[in-house]
């Protein structure tokens, strides 16, 4: 079987084979395969909130042994259709994948369980924030005066982890790369603490992932 994991950009694909690269190596000695993909050029949100459902219900329709996997940002909000909440989104994209199964089909439990969404609370930068000592690390500090919601996940749309991330890295005269920092970043953290210091988002992910078998979750 293969779960393929939709994401972002290269920074969110790059981070997650990183941090999880002995969960994706269980699975493969399992016969699972996990493979992440990044959205690529244009509009990265609107292309797995609007386009990502259609492919993944053609998919479900024509490759029984795949299962698709979207995990789009929350921020921005109403990106793509009206969403604030991580529940509105995951609403939202699934209804266009029902919408995009035959009339016939669109109740196939088989058919919806080969589809699952869920996102980063609000970008992926909670999980660089979660990895606190791993973050400092890589700035060089010992001290990162926080001045961020704990838990990260209750950051907001006005100022989502990625600025605070930023912002830290201005405040020792760095500029946060996130294509190379946040891979670093969470290649040194903690799986298992970073699951329950993200729990509303990030947790059921992995928890989805640590329970897939050949026959599915």
């Amino acid at each position: 079987m293969t779960v393929h994991v939709h994401l972002e950009g290269v920074s969110d694909r790059d981070a997650m084979v990183q941090l999880l690269a002995p969960l994706i190596e269980a699975k493969r000695r399992l016969g699972v395969s996990i493979r992440f993909h990044p959205a690529g050029k244009g509009d990265a949100k609107k292309f797995l909130l609007l386009q990502l459902p259609a492919r993944a219900a053609n998919t479900s329709l024509n490759t029984p042994a795949d299962v698709v996997v979207v995990v789009p940002d929350l921020y921005p909000q109403n990106h793509g259709f009206d969403h604030r909440t991580a529940d509105e989104l995951r609403a939202g994209v699934q209804r266009l994948f029902r919408s995009a199964l035959p009339k016939d089909r669109r109740d196939d439990v088989r058919l919806l369980h080969r589809f699952r969404v869920f996102c980063f609370k609000h970008d992926l930068e909670a999980l660089v924030l979660a990895a606190e000592r791993q973050l400092a690390a890589r700035i060089g500090t010992a001290d990162l005066k926080r001045d961020w919601t704990i838990p990260v996940e209750d950051q907001n749309h006005n100022r989502p982890p990625k600025h605070v991330v930023r912002d830290l890295f201005r405040r020792h005269d760095q500029s946060y790369q996130e294509a190379a920092d946040a891979p670093l970043i969470l290649a040194n953290a903690n799986l298992a603490e970073l699951v329950k210091d993200c729990p509303q988002c990030f947790a059921p992910f992995v928890k989805f992932l640590e329970g897939l078998t050949l026959t599915g979750e």
